[in-house]
Parts: structure tokens; sequence; C-alpha cells
């Protein structure tokens, strides 16, 4: 079978068919089991009516009986014939509408007339009715013409119910395997078919997100790498020629250990991106991660910039997620408040809690950041006029690795400023059953 189409309307006849199938066994059995007996004793009652009224009455009495029948069935005609198929009143004889024997009695069509017969139980009388209509065969054409016309409307329905979503999804399977990755089928159906869709449409998501990843991996290597590559050719060249090589080699060392950091952040950023099967979701204290990031900080804080980590309020709930990357995004908000926090100043820590969640708010007296440029600060490589100089300003993945991380945790983070500084609120919802999405 080629078309769905036509399997389904061959099912739905096949199923039609075998429906009259049975109705007409039912219909039988009924007829047999039911009518038939009823039809019976009511010929049985007419056939003793008649006797009774020739026995007490006379052919006259008879006829006046037989009248009244014909008179209840007009198109019909009834008749008390003997044994021999004479009839009682007119003496015509009937016996061609008689039964062959050994029948009792008869229920057919003689010369296109249906006939009814029945015979007493002492086998002298025979009742006979003869109904002149001609049957008409297209009585019941409508009522075929309507169940055909159902039948067929049910098949549209069905195949379209059934067909229409299958070859949606052949359609956009299509597309996707074309290298359209943000094809999607999208049917809100609860069946089977829906359950196929929703599968798929989350196959793509995720297959998206790891091409998706990959090609940006590539593109931020091959940009991100130039440059560095360049300054470390030409410290290695002015190492092989100027007379001070040991300032020429620091420039080196330094160049390696931008590379490296770098290389290790973009790592960091695929493996966010990366598949959601090889992160490990557990119930994570907050407070104790918190606690331990910013003890890390502080040292760095006061080493480089002089300044002091305040916190203030706690946590006592538990958020569904990996650990280690929940660390990874506060110890980036924070080393970023640390990199451009003015030399002995304070860097503040609030901690809060609601009915939905925690709160952490991480702000710094530095500079801020231009308006126009607080939602691009969470972006891949984004630096700010301040921050460009390459041994203060990093190298651009910091913040946008913890949105990252924040958001793989169905949370939110934000920016703005507070006038003076930058004020990062980073908001994480309560632990949940709830499978964590996948974020692209």
């Amino acid at each position: 079978m080629r078309s769905l189409y036509v399997g389904v309307l061959l099912s739905l006849a096949g199923v039609l068919a075998l429906s009259l199938v049975a109705f007409l066994v039912i219909s039988n059995r009924v007829e047999r089991l039911y009518l038939d007996p009823v039809f019976q004793a009511m010929d049985e009652l007419e056939l003793e009516s008649a006797r009774s009224a020739l026995e007490s009455g006379g052919s006259a009495a008879l006829r006046s009986y037989l009248k009244k029948l014909d008179q209840l069935f007009p198109s019909s005609s009834h008749f008390l014939v003997n044994a021999n198929g004479v009839d009682v009143v007119s003496g015509d004889n009937r016996a061609a509408l008689l039964p062959p024997s050994p029948a009792s009695s008869s229920r057919t069509r003689i010369g296109g007339r249906f006939v009814l017969t029945h015979r007493s139980q002492d086998g002298l009388y025979w009742f006979v009715a003869v109904d002149s209509r001609q049957p008409n065969n297209w009585t019941m054409f409508p009522f075929y013409a309507l169940v055909i016309g159902v039948t067929i409307a049910l098949g549209w329905l069905a195949s379209v119910g059934i067909v229409s979503p299958v070859r949606r999804l052949t359609a956009v399977v299509e597309e996707f395997g074309r290298g359209n990755l943000g094809k999607r089928v999208e049917i809100l159906r609860r069946d089977e078919i829906g359950e196929l869709a929703r599968s798929f449409d989350e196959m793509a998501d995720r297959i998206e997100t790891l091409v998706t990843s990959e090609r940006r991996l590539l593109q931020d290597i091959s940009h991100e790498l130039r440059s560095p590559l360049t300054r470390l050719k030409l410290a290695i060249r002015l190492a092989r020629t100027a007379a001070d090589s040991g300032s020429a080699l620091d420039r080196v060392d330094r160049e390696a250990n931008r590379i490296t950091s770098l290389v290790s952040e973009i790592v960091e950023m695929t493996r966010l991106e990366g598949d959601p099967a090889t992160r490990s979701m557990e119930a994570v204290n907050l407070q104790r991660v918190i606690d331990e990031t910013v003890d890390d900080c502080r040292i760095e804080a006061q080493l480089f910039r002089g300044c002091t980590i305040r916190v203030e309020g706690t946590l006592s709930g538990e958020v569904s997620g990996d650990p280690e990357l929940l660390r990874r995004a506060f110890e980036n908000v924070l080393r970023n408040a640390i990199r451009y926090s003015p030399e002995k100043s304070n860097i503040d820590v609030r901690l809060a809690e609601n009915s939905t969640g925690a709160e952490i708010e991480v702000r710094d007296y530095g500079p801020g950041v231009p308006d126009e440029s607080l939602q691009q600060i969470f972006d891949p490589f984004f630096r700010v006029g301040q921050a460009r100089d390459e041994d203060s300003g990093g190298i651009g993945l910091g913040l946008s690795i913890a949105k990252r991380s924040i958001r793989l945790h169905r949370g939110t983070i934000l920016a703005e400023n507070a006038g003076p500084g930058l004020r990062v609120r980073i908001a994480i919802p309560a632990l949940t059953s709830a499978v964590l999405p996948v974020v692209h």
C-alpha cells in the first residue's frame, strides 16, 4: 500500500462490510427467534377468526370478516381456502398460492406479489393474504446513500487526522536533513503522533545545540586566536634578535598564557552548550557553593585590588543543578566585579530567598557599563571600551559563561548600573523534579 489515505479508506470499507454482514446475521436471528413467532401467532389468530365466522354464520359471515381485513389492509386481499386450495367463499381455485407439502406456512413472492399462507392445525383450511403492491427498489436508496456518504466523510476525516500529520512530519524531517536545523514539527496533539512529533522536536533541539556549539567553537577559536598567535610569533622573532631576550621571553610567556586561558574558556563554553546528558544534576546547597566561591575570590580581591568582599543574608534552600557549573557562574561574576573595582573598595554580595527560589546580587563600585552595553556584556567575547586592555580586560567570556550556566538551571541573570558601579542580579528557581531544558 503506497498511500495511507487509500489504506485508511479501505480499512473503513472493510469494517463497514463486516458490520453489514454482522447486521444481517443479527437481523436474521432476531427475525427467526422473536418476530416470526409473533407473526405466526397473528396469522393463527386470523385463521381461527375466519374459521369461527364460517362455522357460526356461514359464507356470509366469513365474507364479512374477510372484507373487514381487506379494509384494514387496503393493499391486501384475504382468503380462506380448503385443504385442496379451493376458495371457501367464491369457489375459485387458489392452490397455486399454497406452498408445497409438508410446509404449513409461507411468506414469499409469487408473480411479483407478496403472498402469506398459514394452515390450520387440523389441516382442513388455509388462510391466504395477497399484497398486490409492487416492490420499489429505490425506497431504501436514500438510506444507502446516507450510509455511504457518512462512511466516506469519516474515512476522509480519519485519513486527514492520521496521514496529514505524518506527511507534515516527513516534510520537516526532510527539511531538517537538508540542513535547516531550525525546522520543527510543533504538533500539539496528545496521541501517539503528537508524542512522535514532540520526540523529534526534542531530538532536533539537541542536535541543533550540538552542531551550533561546534560551529561556534570553530568560529570563536579562529577569530580570537588570530591576534594572540600573531603577537606570539612577533615575540618569538624579537626573542631571537633582541638584546634583552628576557623581556621578549616574558612577552612570549604572557601570550602563551593568554592562549591557554582562551582555549580553556572556549572549551568551557562548548561544554555548557553540549550534550545535556553529560551534565550531573543533583540537589545543590547554594549557600555552600557561594561560601566556597567567596572564600576563593577573597584572596584574589585582597592581593590584586585590596578589595573586601562583604556578604549579607543567607540561603537555606536547595536547587537542582550542576554544582560545578553554578560555582563557575558565581565565580565569573565575582571575578568580573573584582577586575573593575577601584583599589581598596568593597564588593557587596546580597543573598535572599522567596517563594520561587534564591536571589543573588553582586555589586561593585567601579565605573559601571554604558547603558547601551548592559545587555551585550553577556555576549561572548564582548568587552566595553574601558576593558579592552588585554592585561586587565580578560577575553570577554566570563559573563557569557555565567549567563549560559544560570539559564541551564532555568534561572535569570541581568546587569544594571548602580551609580556607582555595576550590579548583577541572579535568580534561580527552587528545587524541582522537572527536567532542565537545553538552552541554545
